[in-house]
């Protein structure tokens, strides 16, 4: 069976199960993730948690396998959401985290989230993690680690409620848990500060019977729209598979994407700690760091990517970050990971001061007509290349071009704004591409002038 290289990616590892997650593939990624983070020289402890996926318990007998070779000592957290694993780590002090889970992705798939300290363990490392596993060989460390068994469930309970303040606790609300690992964990978090959700597949089932558990897709939150609006709740909160991102839906059942949740988040952060670095990512609407920078805050735009945030987020001393996808993080009042069960507490803290809709509260956010995130295949070889041609395109052409991830580029004047993105996904041989203006007409325009200069570059190096 060849090598799975393909599942090494920038900010996990991630494949089908049974194909290019092999027993053997764990073991060596839990014997060389230890010795990584310095098993062998030291005694080291890893937390490792895992979803409800099907294949997660056959991944965490080879996993941990891999760790203790290696000499390192393993406490097992249990199942549960990502951010869970993430706490653990806080709580428990230890040196690094693993957690099995294939996230947002179909049920067949899994993976590895990993955590270095209490800082992400990605890019450079992963990919040097890849040539270990990939020689084959496992390095033992002495003595084989022990395994502990650590119930973390009702610590992380405290820990994700005990800064949450709520005015009142009436608030009609449903959660759409996509039978992910983070439902009744998030029931549970919600409960335990007096409120009454109503679930929606909020039982853990590794098969995803109802639908995909993933939030940014339309498709996904049907069920959800149609409960929010037969029992005219003022929210519906969705979490991902892993409950690391979240998804929203208004009182009307309109879908409150990432920035606009943002927005929300960033008024009501500003109004308490006046001048606070806030991070948004590319794709991320041009009203969000103008509403940022009105509210007195610091806008910060930067790379897409949950590890790349979080490393900014602490080089910047930002209090709050968020992507177009649902990963949210708040170090404020919080820990600085991506939580979608405590962003969501967040979100009900604000519902619960303020009576307006959700949609009343952003009416006064200028509108914009926005794509949603556009993919377009191009091999590996050539995805940076292109994007390459594309900011030096627009640069020679004398448009502004924001190049910290991709180019994002700037068309029309500040009363008639207008922007569009290529991007090389950092996970995959595709280009993300994204577009907004003022108008619909515009926003138009602008795509088809970028696709024609994409698809140039495209042709010129060699893509069919």
């Amino acid at each position: 069976m060849p090598f799975p290289a393909h599942a090494f990616r920038e900010y996990d590892i991630r494949g089908i199960a049974d194909r290019d997650l092999t027993d053997g593939i764990a073991r060596g990624i839990g014997n060389g993730f230890a010795t990584a983070i310095g098993a062998g020289a030291r005694r080291v402890r890893i937390a490792v948690g895992r979803d409800c996926r099907l294949s997660s318990d056959r991944l965490l007998g080879a996993l941990v396998d891999g760790l203790t070779t290696a000499g390192a000592d393993v406490v097992e957290v249990g199942v549960g959401p990502t951010p869970m694993l993430y706490g653990s780590v806080h709580a428990l002090e230890t040196d690094g985290g693993v957690m099995i889970t294939g996230s947002h992705n179909p049920g067949d798939e899994n993976g590895f989230k990993m955590m270095r300290g209490k800082a992400s363990f990605f890019g450079a490392d992963i990919q040097a993690l890849r040539k270990t596993v990939e020689a084959g060989t496992l390095k033992a460390g002495g003595a084989r680690g022990r395994v502990e068994h650590v119930d973390i469930r009702d610590r992380y309970i405290d820990m994700v409620t005990s800064g949450i303040h709520l005015e009142k606790r009436d608030i009609k609300f449903v959660v759409d848990a996509g039978n992910g690992s983070g439902g009744p964990v998030g029931l549970a978090c919600m409960k335990k500060l007096g409120l009454s959700p109503d679930p929606l597949f909020c039982d853990m089932d590794g098969r995803f019977p109802n639908h995909h558990p993933d939030p940014t897709v339309p498709a996904n939150l049907e069920s959800l729209v149609a409960r929010v609006r037969s029992t005219g709740a003022r929210v519906g909160i969705a979490y991902d598979g892993d409950a690391d991102r979240l998804g929203a839906v208004d009182a009307n059942g309109e879908i409150v994407w990432g920035d606009r949740l943002m927005i929300l988040f960033s008024r009501a952060l500003l109004a308490d700690k006046p001048g606070a670095a806030i991070l948004g990512e590319v794709k991320c609407s041009q009203t969000l760091y103008d509403d940022i920078a009105r509210h007195g805050g610091r806008p910060i735009m930067w790379k897409t990517g949950h590890s790349l945030i979080k490393t900014k987020m602490k080089e910047e001393g930002a209090l709050l970050a968020g992507e177009m996808s649902g990963h949210l993080f708040f170090a404020d009042r919080y820990y600085g990971y991506d939580d979608a069960i405590y962003a969501s507490l967040r979100l009900l803290e604000i519902l619960a001061r303020d009576p307006r809709t959700i949609s009343e509260m952003l009416a006064d956010v200028p509108r914009t007509f926005s794509t949603p995130e556009i993919r377009v295949d191009c091999p590996d070889a050539i995805k940076f290349d292109v994007v390459g041609e594309v900011r030096s395109y627009y640069r020679g052409s004398g448009k502004p071009v924001v190049d910290i991830d991709g180019a994002r580029i700037s068309f029309g004047s500040e009363a008639d704004p207008a922007w569009g993105l290529v991007r090389a996904s950092n996970t995959g041989p595709v280009l993300v591409m994204r577009f907004e203006a003022t108008s619909a007409a515009r926003r138009d325009a602008v795509k088809a002038e970028v696709e024609r200069v994409v698809n140039e570059a495209r042709a010129r190096l060699g893509a069919s």
